[in-house]
């Protein structure tokens, strides 16, 4: 099984690639444009991890992103509700943003030497599924498995992602429980 890690459209963008379960490469895409903490696309970060792993995007099996900008909508809206002007700001950008990590497919047909060229969302190779995981979520995630611990108190601290500045949980063998995370703009 081949997976593809992606940071996507937040600060420190950047590509790792599994492949049975063994990392191959992993790097942030300001290696390669050279612009400090860059938030786009990590187009070079993946081709490099593509060219280290030895195939092409098609041979990928799963995409995870460490972004689902589908959740705690009641929170962003309730937000916007009691901080009208600088709700306005912030649903603004974050529609913009929700519209760039929801629409990735798009990205990766532009990469290069690639078989996504010229596909649509329903057509992407059979057997490949793009997952949108909460960004805390992924955090905890990357700590915990990589960890040697079978079980572990979980704890994620950020400047903010998917509307949450932290979350805590419990990590029990291959699941992650969530029992809480603080929502922005809020944080300890």
């Amino acid at each position: 099984m081949i997976i593809l890690g992606l940071n996507a459209y937040h600060a420190d963008s950047s590509a790792a690639i599994f492949v049975d379960g063994k990392m191959i490469a992993a790097t942030e895409e300001e290696r390669f444009t050279r612009i400090k903490h860059w938030a786009g696309f990590p187009k070079l970060a993946i081709e490099f991890c593509l060219r280290e792993a030895g195939i092409g995007i098609e041979q990928v099996d799963h995409i995870a992103i460490g972004r689902d900008p589908n959740v705690k909508k009641i929170a962003k809206l309730k937000f916007a509700l009691q901080n009208p002007f600088a709700g306005f700001e912030f649903i603004k950008n974050r529609i913009a943003n929700q519209k760039k990590v929801l629409g990735i497919e798009q990205e990766l047909k532009q990469l290069r030497d690639s078989s996504f060229v010229g596909m649509t969302k329903a057509s992407l190779p059979l057997g490949m599924t793009i997952h949108h995981v909460e960004h805390h979520r992924s955090h905890l995630a990357s700590a915990f498995f990589a960890s040697p611990f079978q079980e572990a108190a979980l704890l994620s601290i950020d400047g903010s992602g998917d509307f949450s500045t932290a979350m805590i949980g419990i990590g029990r063998g291959n699941d992650i429980e969530i029992l809480d995370s603080i929502n922005f703009p809020h944080s300890i």
